[in-house]
């Protein structure tokens, strides 16, 4: 999928530039599916079957000029499922010349839900009742996704991802599954959801790599059975006339998510680093100590270092689940100084040995 930025765009010229694409994909090796396009923000995004990325550009160079701005490799199932067909409309307009013109935004509200590991939850409840519990918590979310116009992305393991046109069938479906999923676990498990909107191809190289990001974070840092929704979401929300319940909704501020963003992509680049220290993480951050101390525990309520071990706990339990993993192999791996400091931070945080983690995950 590549992204043409275009100011001042228009459905007609897309369609004509899609024709011209068309002519000539066979010389390419190429085989150009379909495309979005979003004239009020300017943006064109192509599905194109290719063997690379420079056949695309080429084609499109030697088709009408019209040079990607970036371009990704995506499975065409996750296309489908994030913007809910590979192949063009089949309610185009076609117009007099014989192109089919269509404009169709690309924007989705992504939503996130963060729940219980089910490895924590199992030695919580017991592997019957556990696997009862997910049953349920599954069914009713693909229930409440179908009855808001949701569409699966993922569905299980530790979170879900699920796509909507909508800001308001989204916040309602969150707030829905919260109510329910907070009934249904009784105070034995836990669930966290997110939600921002942003376009598929951006600076990461995976599918909406963005939007889901932020709608992580944002998840992870709410109370429990509570929904975050980001500026992006509060202000299409605003478009629709969407009224909810404010307290039971957690946002922030554009500066505040900027933030947010630019901290957990430095401690998404170094949590392996054995050496990496606050000073490190504050230069990078461009503030001081102190600085980053105050903000990062006021958006996060974690101090930096905390944060940081937070996060190096959870990327752990996922290296965990490799088979012929050892502890000592997981401990340097995810940044911890020594084997016995990252067993006592585990068992204070999940309340269990990491032999026993790996253990129930069959590892």
């Amino acid at each position: 999928m590549d992204l043409h930025i275009l100011p001042g765009v228009k459905a007609r010229d897309v369609a004509e530039a899609h024709r011209l694409d068309l002519m000539i994909q066979g010389d390419h090796r190429c085989n150009c599916m379909t495309y979005w396009i979003d004239e009020k923000r300017g943006t064109v995004f192509c599905l194109i079957d290719a063997p690379n990325k420079a056949a695309v550009s080429e084609m499109h160079r030697n088709a009408h000029g019209l040079i990607p701005h970036k371009i990704i490799e995506v499975n065409d199932s996750l296309v489908e499922a994030f913007l809910g067909r590979i192949h063009d409309p089949e309610n185009a307009t076609l117009v007099v010349d014989g192109l089919h013109v269509f404009s169709e935004e690309s924007l989705r509200i992504v939503m996130v839900i963060l729940m219980s590991d089910p490895i924590l939850l199992e030695h919580k409840m017991g592997k019957e009742k556990a696997s009862a519990h997910l049953r349920n918590q599954y069914y009713i979310i693909q229930k409440e996704l179908a009855s808001h116009d949701g569409s699966e992305v993922k569905l299980g393991g530790t979170d879900c991802v699920a796509s909507f046109v909508s800001a308001g069938h989204a916040i309602r479906c969150a707030m829905t599954i919260s109510d329910l999923l907070k009934d249904l676990s009784q105070g034995s498990a836990t669930l966290h959801i997110g939600l921002h909107a942003g376009e598929p191809v951006s600076r990461m190289e995976k599918i909406f790599g963005e939007t889901i990001q932020l709608a992580t974070i944002l998840g992870s840092l709410t109370k429990d059975f509570q929904v975050a929704i980001s500026s992006v979401v509060k202000e299409l929300a605003g478009r629709e006339h969407i009224r909810y319940d404010e307290h039971q909704i957690a946002r922030l501020t554009a500066s505040e998510e900027s933030f947010l963003e630019k901290l957990f992509s430095f401690l998404e680049e170094r949590w392996q680093d054995t050496e990496f220290t606050m000073d490190d993480l504050s230069h990078l951050m461009a503030l001081s100590t102190s600085q980053l101390y105050r903000k990062t525990l006021s958006l996060t309520g974690y101090s930096p270092h905390n944060l940081l071990k937070e996060f190096r706990l959870h990327r752990a339990k996922e290296l965990m689940k490799r088979a012929g993993s050892t502890i000592a192999e997981v401990t340097f791996q995810s940044g911890f100084s020594s084997p016995s400091y990252f067993t006592k931070c585990f068992k204070k945080k999940y309340g269990l040995l990491p032999n026993t983690y790996m253990d129930l995950a069959g590892m």
